[in-house]
């Protein structure tokens, strides 16, 4: 584990299944005038080390964490339709757990069908179709809806 001033990083080394591992590229405390909760950043690795993708774990709850999700993902074009951001998300599910979090977010564009699929395959279920308030940084990116995606883990 690696403690920081406030929050609690725990080692990620366990993260790794029959076909990827996530490698810890980083972690960042919580920004409170932001509205940012800790976060872990991991590239997604074939057992081999190439590297497919990336994904982020954001600890804790909050309403930035409802609208964008405790963890996002994206895998490389050439990489896309194995599953790794799903079977990243269940290592991810893991290190929740360990920070006692028993219920996740992840949420997506309505009309990001692969996005929406990887949802699915990890065991989400779509909650909600939300709309975003209109002061939230993807509301001010253009974005106006997310599809909320609720995973007990």
């Amino acid at each position: 584990m690696i403690r920081r001033n406030n929050p609690i990083f725990y080692d990620t080394e366990s993260l790794k299944n029959t076909e990827i591992f996530l490698r810890l590229d980083r972690t960042a405390e919580a920004d409170v005038v932001k509205g940012w909760v800790p976060a872990y950043y991991f590239t997604i690795c074939l057992l081999d080390g190439t590297e497919v993708g990336t994904c982020d774990f954001r600890v804790g709850y909050n309403e930035n964490t409802y609208y964008g999700g405790n963890i996002g993902y994206a895998v490389k074009e050439a990489y896309r339709g194995s599953h790794y951001a799903g079977k990243a998300c269940l290592l991810l599910f893991a290190l929740a757990r360990k920070h006692d979090m028993k219920e996740l977010i992840i949420t997506c564009s309505p009309d990001n069908m692969a996005s929406r699929k990887t949802c699915e395959y990890a065991g989400g279920k779509l909650k909600e179709i939300a709309r975003l308030p209109e002061g939230c940084e993807m509301y001010l990116n253009g974005d106006r809806e997310k599809c909320i995606y609720v995973f007990h883990v």
